[in-house]
């Protein structure tokens, strides 16, 4: 068995995840490299996977100004800084698992597919939900042909009110123009399961969506810039109220602390130094006079070959959650992606169908419902040439599903529907 050596390049907590999870497989990975600005995330991931000094970088230039040192360059840096590496390492003819969003523009992501194509190299995105057992189980029942050929798709995301806040509001993915817009930020994901569920390619889109509630002019009477204000009116009865998530309610708001943990500067914080950090950072921000511009709702609706539709909603304001129906000539399928069944019901017979899914096991697999360590697992099939399997896509593939994002965007901003085929031909990419 071929063992695959592995860099990574940005030790945040989405590159750490999934290089852990390569670690559960020492006979197919093994972490070779890394860079990472952060010194102390850095060292403690080095100490983790056993990387010698002479391995580790302090950022992806300095890691890939050196000859070709392994198989794959992980790329999990922040948005801003995926077109570079990726460009650079591609020329260096990395094998690439590469985090979403591809890069910030329609532009860059046209160029890194055209290079991999050029250069003969895999770049596999981070579509993690493609590798879930919910999003398997939806795109079985889609090939079986239980439900006929699929004319229209529904996919709904319910980002939460909490998370918004936490990521949109005050968080790193506040401001389109630093990251991506927000079609992109958070629901490229959703774009690339309804087009890998419908199976064709998208023609047209439209998309109609705006920030609206998370202004100054809503802001409570005498609410302060900042929520650790003695004298704010809303304290603790606001639900964006920065004290309550991050400090006196953590485990029950933000994830088993995972919110509270992007607030702190180090590990094994304590709640002083969080609250001296809410009084100074974007996350002690009143969300009515932060700096942000992401919509908090857009729809985005979709025309594809052979007449099939799509739309795809999302918003803040709800509890959190996707759920997708797909309606086919021959029955329909209603699936919540935190439920344990997906229902199908068929015309013929009148009958409805549960399809029993299983229980991801939240201690080793189940990062984005067991996607992060289903992304992985096939990585290794795919780059050895024994993959057999639905869910990959091939890069051109993913930024063509990126393409319907921007494309959204531009709708969104200019009113207008837009035709994908010209939009991706204006960037040179062949679709």
């Amino acid at each position: 068995m071929k063992q695959f050596s592995v860099i990574l390049i940005g030790a945040g907590n989405r590159g750490r995840t999934y290089c852990n999870f390569m670690a559960h497989m020492p006979e197919k990975y093994k972490i070779v490299g890394v860079a990472e600005p952060h010194d102390l995330r850095r060292e403690e991931f080095a100490k983790q996977h056993g990387i010698p000094a002479e391995a580790c970088f302090k950022s992806w230039e300095d890691i890939l100004s050196l000859p070709k040192m392994a198989d794959i360059a992980v790329i999990a840096t922040m948005d801003d800084a995926h077109y570079a590496p990726a460009m650079k390492a591609i020329e260096l003819g990395y094998d690439i698992l590469l985090e979403k969003p591809v890069a910030q523009t329609a532009q860059e992501c046209a160029d890194i597919a055209n290079a991999a194509k050029k250069k003969g190299v895999c770049v596999l995105v981070c579509h993690v939900l493609r590798y879930t057992q919910f999003y398997k189980a939806l795109k079985d029942v889609v090939e079986s042909g239980m439900i006929g050929e699929v004319m229209s798709v529904d996919q709904a995301e319910g980002i939460g009110d909490v998370h918004f806040s936490h990521s949109f509001i005050r968080g790193l993915w506040h401001d389109s123009a630093a990251t991506t817009p927000m079609v992109l930020a958070k629901t490229c994901h959703d774009l690339d399961i309804i087009q890998w569920l419908v199976g064709k390619k998208c023609k047209k889109v439209s998309s109609f969506g705006d920030l609206t509630y998370f202004k100054a002019e809503n802001a409570p009477a005498g609410a302060p810039v900042r929520c650790a204000a003695e004298d704010c009116p809303e304290r603790g009865k606001c639900p964006y109220d920065s004290l309550k998530i991050y400090i006196e309610n953590p485990d029950g708001l933000c994830w088993k602390g995972g919110f509270r943990n992007s607030v702190a500067t180090h590990p094994g914080y304590t709640d002083e130094e969080l609250l001296e950090a809410l009084k100074r950072t974007d996350y002690g921000l009143c969300v009515f006079h932060a700096n942000n511009n992401m919509p908090d709702h857009q729809v985005v609706s979709m025309e594809f070959e052979g007449g099939a539709t799509a739309q795809l909603t999302f918003n803040a304001f709800n509890r959190g959650g996707r759920y997708t129906r797909i309606y086919g000539t021959k029955g329909e399928v209603y699936a919540f992606a935190s439920d344990d069944e997906i229902i199908v019901r068929t015309f013929a017979d009148k009958k409805k169908h549960k399809i029993e899914l299983g229980k991801v096991d939240e201690t080793i697999t189940g990062g984005h419902g067991g996607g992060d360590f289903g992304i992985v697992y096939d990585l290794y099939d795919y780059l050895g040439g024994t993959y057999s399997g639905l869910d990959i896509a091939e890069i051109g593939v993913s930024v063509q599903n990126h393409m319907i994002g921007f494309a959204a965007e531009e709708a969104r901003l200019t009113d207008t529907v837009v035709n994908i085929e010209e939009f991706c031909k204006k960037r040179g990419l062949d679709i």
